[in-house]
């Protein structure tokens, strides 16, 4: 490569980029290498130039600090393509200009075809086009990077919409007496939906059977899971098991279902009678639900806790019954609501505070309840909610 007759030497232009690009020359004729470097100081080029004469030299680099590299297709110990590829190898996503011979353009064209950004012919290029060169590489590697990322992005997007029809479904209720609502937030740190669910099933008896229940872990396997124990819930309730058989029945399906042994599975049901006085509550290892009333605030905790779903090998839940009023609501929800901070100290909300935060609200058998809720509990977090939070509220009209 030889420099034109008419040169720059105009003061580099630092104002396009906050530091230099840090380019590896990979080229083992001293001459070359020279007249790249100079070709750079002549266009004012803001480079910060690493020389390697041979692969094995460039590949001891840390590469993930360089942002381009200029690679003779003729070293010592790498001949045609074969730079290249061990390059990429190393590290894929780095952006590679090949220097070719007068007579050789075809191996640039092949290079292009196998991973790099351009090619270079030695004797035709000068500083502006050299300078250039590497900015398009570098600048062409960052959208094919930032496309990529769209396309992960949008990927994520249709698996969260798959995954949200199969957690959060619309609940098949029809009793006019009854209003149900509900609200899902997923926590700060998720990309995707987790494994909290919820479901009503309303059976031709008129009893209203509702669901909640939060999967250990996070992603896509709590999510499969989620979705596999909800849609097996709902099977059950149509297909007329018995209230006592079904959390054992799930115990089952959990089993299977569950990509890794230490996963389990919180879950709160509760079964309202057709009279809608009368409502009987199960809990494996779950937040017991809320009965609010005009009169007061009640968590509808039994005495004695019982364990997960996962947990416990052929276990039998027990069935708690209570009386309810005439008016009534019920708030079922997972703890990533309770487990926010309170704004003092280290304080988590817990239970009382929930209670607190609902005496508050205005109207308490509202159907927006459980947003309001969700909000507040962020406010006195001081942010998101670090885990994904499923609320559901079933009132009288």
């Amino acid at each position: 490569m030889t420099p034109p007759e008419t040169v720059n030497r105009a003061p580099r232009d630092t104002a396009a980029s906050s530091g230099p690009i840090r380019l590896l020359l990979v080229e083992d004729d001293d001459g070359d290498a020279l007249l790249v470097e100079e070709l750079f100081n002549i266009s004012g080029a803001y480079m910060e130039i690493v020389r390697a004469q041979t692969l094995a030299e460039a590949r001891r680099e840390n590469l993930a600090e360089i942002d381009c590299v200029l690679l003779d297709l003729d070293l010592p110990d790498a001949q045609g393509l074969s730079g290249l590829h061990r390059l990429k190898a190393d590290r894929a996503d780095i952006a590679v200009l090949v220097l070719t011979g007068l007579d050789d353009e075809r191996r640039g064209m092949e290079a292009v075809g196998a991973g790099a950004q351009d090619y270079l012919v030695k004797g035709q290029i000068d500083g502006q086009g050299l300078t250039r060169a590497v900015h398009y590489a570098v600048e062409r590697l960052r959208a094919d990077e930032a496309r990529r990322e769209l396309e992960v992005a949008r990927l994520h997007a249709e698996e969260n919409a798959r995954l949200e029809r199969g957690l959060l479904p619309a609940p098949l209720v029809h009793d006019d007496a009854l209003l149900l609502s509900a609200h899902y937030r997923p926590g700060r740190r998720r990309a995707l939906l987790g494994g909290d669910f919820y479901d009503a099933v309303q059976t031709a008896d008129g009893t209203v059977h509702a669901v909640i229940a939060d999967v250990s872990g996070h992603g896509p396997d709590a999510a499969a899971l989620g979705v596999s124990l909800r849609i097996a819930w709902r099977t059950l309730i149509v297909g007329g098991r018995e209230p006592d058989e079904l959390l054992p029945t799930l115990q089952v399906m959990h089993g299977h279902e569950r990509h890794h042994n230490w996963m389990f599975t919180t879950l709160c049901m509760v079964t309202i009678a057709p009279d809608k006085r009368r409502v009987k509550i199960q809990l494996a290892g779950h937040p017991p639900p809320m009965l609010i009333t005009d009169d007061e605030i009640v968590s509808l905790e039994p005495a004695q806790g019982e364990p997960p779903l996962g947990v416990v090998d052929d276990f039998r839940w027990t069935a708690h019954e209570h009386e309810l009023p005439e008016r009534w609501s019920l708030l079922l929800y997972t703890d990533g609501l309770i487990e926010g901070r309170t704004g003092i100290g280290a304080a988590r909300l817990g239970g009382e505070g929930l209670a607190a935060m609902v005496r508050g609200e205005v109207d308490k058998g509202s159907p927006s309840l459980v947003a309001a809720l969700v909000e507040r509990a962020e406010e006195l977090n001081g942010g998101p909610l670090l885990d994904d939070v499923a609320a559901f509220l079933v009132r009288t009209q």
